[in-house]
């Protein structure tokens, strides 16, 4: 019989407890605690993640079932739903954000990849609507009768990881979230039609950074010059010119380039705006097409991780919520990697779903060949369309 650790107990090895400790002290977040520490709340809240439970309840109930266990997986001593609730509604969810953000830049460094056809860094922004009740989350007023909060994220295209996340109320506009961004000098952002905003378009031209955005239908743009198309690559038009509204003009004074691309796979036509004119055409209706990265990274996340059915009703509940799971995506793709796991995430998921309390080597448990692949969403597979 294996005596050796807890397949949950191997994994979280991974997390750098120290630098989680800092954060802590950062936020005098263990003021005052006896036994319930931080680090217990993360990993307690990273077990429920992993082991897909449906609420405080659910979670609690797996936990006091295995209660000889709890101990040696690091979940301290007394785990209720009054302490964990209390823990998620008091602690500072800044503790959790900025560990999260550490294990964010660990990722991207550990999922360099340099294969894709346009070299530098590209990125795709934009949010996704959560649902909440507004009789429970007050806080959350969207419409009148309905609360809901918005997650703008920022998805590194070349390593498959959010690098920015920005949570407000459903009611905020996602154009406010494109002040926030930390623009890099020569990275590529994409964007879809609703970002529209010539002012913060031309805060990207500043950085010396680029764009590419999908065209609003009414668009009024004057053509300086046009360069050859390519129809056999779906390359209608690719122009040169300026805007022709006073105030699109006002906002955004120097050149753009228009380029109208035909998509044979969806039968459809599309306008992309950007600010890059060293790029082929075709490349341009490429990065656009990668934008679809992000959504599949939203169903993924809303699916696979508990961020849909929230286990705390305060805002800071929430938010902990929120950035355990983006920790939880970075861990797992921190270990694929240092392990040299050749699966996707969702099925490193799965496997570890059912395996917290297995006693395997976890690298013997990733890549063993007698698991077969789960017929579910997978990012890397999926065939990537406009739509």
């Amino acid at each position: 019989m294996n005596q050796g650790k807890y397949v949950f107990a191997q994994i979280t090895e991974f997390l750098p407890q120290r630098v989680f400790d800092k954060y802590v002290s950062k936020y005098s977040g263990n003021k005052y605690v006896r036994h319930f520490s931080c680090w217990n709340q993360l990993l307690t809240m990273i077990f429920g993640q992993l082991a897909n439970r449906d609420s405080l309840r659910d979670l609690v109930l797996t936990l006091e079932a295995h209660n000889k266990k709890v101990f040696h997986l690091g979940l301290g001593k007394s785990i209720t739903r009054s302490n964990l609730s209390k823990a998620n509604e008091k602690r500072n969810s800044k503790i959790f954000e900025e560990f999260a953000y550490y294990l964010i830049d660990v990722a991207r460094k550990k999922q360099v990849n340099n294969d894709f056809e346009i070299q530098g860094k590209i990125y795709a922004f934009d949010s996704t609507t959560i649902d909440l009740c507004i009789s429970v989350f007050w806080w959350a007023k969207f419409r009148t009768t309905k609360g809901g909060i918005k997650m703008h994220t920022l998805f590194e295209i070349n390593t498959q990881v959010p690098v920015f996340i920005h949570i407000t109320p459903a009611i905020v506009h996602d154009v406010n979230a494109l002040d926030l961004i930390p623009y890099e000098n020569n990275a590529y952002y994409i964007f879809d039609r609703g970002y529209v905003d010539f002012a913060r378009l031309y805060k990207i031209d500043l950085h010396t950074a680029y764009f590419v955005i999908r065209a609003k239908n009414n668009l009024k743009f004057s053509r300086m010059y046009s360069r050859k198309s390519d129809k056999e690559n779906g390359i209608l038009i690719d122009q040169i010119g300026k805007l022709v509204n006073y105030y699109a003009l006002k906002n955004y004074p120097k050149k753009l380039r228009r380029v109208k691309y035909y998509d044979k796979e969806t039968n459809k036509t599309f306008v992309f705006l950007t600010n890059n004119f060293d790029l082929e055409a075709r490349q341009i209706a490429l990065l656009y097409k990668n934008r679809w990265q992000i959504e599949l990274f939203f169903k993924w996340i809303k699916q696979h991780l508990k961020i849909k059915s929230f286990w705390g009703t305060t805002e800071n509940a929430v938010r902990i919520q929120i950035y355990t799971a983006i920790t939880t995506y970075c861990l797992v793709s921190i270990i694929a990697k240092d392990l040299k796991v050749e699966r996707s995430t969702y099925e490193i998921l799965q496997i570890l779903g059912i395996s917290l309390l297995d006693k395997t080597p976890v690298n013997e448990l990733l890549t063993n060949e007698d698991y077969k692949d789960v017929k579910e969403l997978n990012t890397n597979q999926l065939k990537i369309n406009f739509f």
